[in-house]
């Protein structure tokens, strides 16, 4: 049963993409080695947007 605790709790107000619920559990790049041409979290959301969306 949903509570205005709970609602408030799991609200999704403002955040646009998937990812942002899962932010902090993606690591940090290393300081050493080449860096990375796109952040992991942009690879995610196109993940995502293709299992959501499929490809034609």
């Amino acid at each position: 049963m949903w509570t205005p605790t709970t609602r408030r709790q799991y609200s999704r107000d403002g955040l646009r993409y998937e990812t942002d619920l899962i932010a902090p559990l993606v690591p940090e790049p290393h300081a050493r080695g080449r860096p990375r041409r796109w952040s992991t979290r942009e690879i995610l959301n196109a993940i995502f947007y293709v299992l959501r969306s499929g490809i034609a």
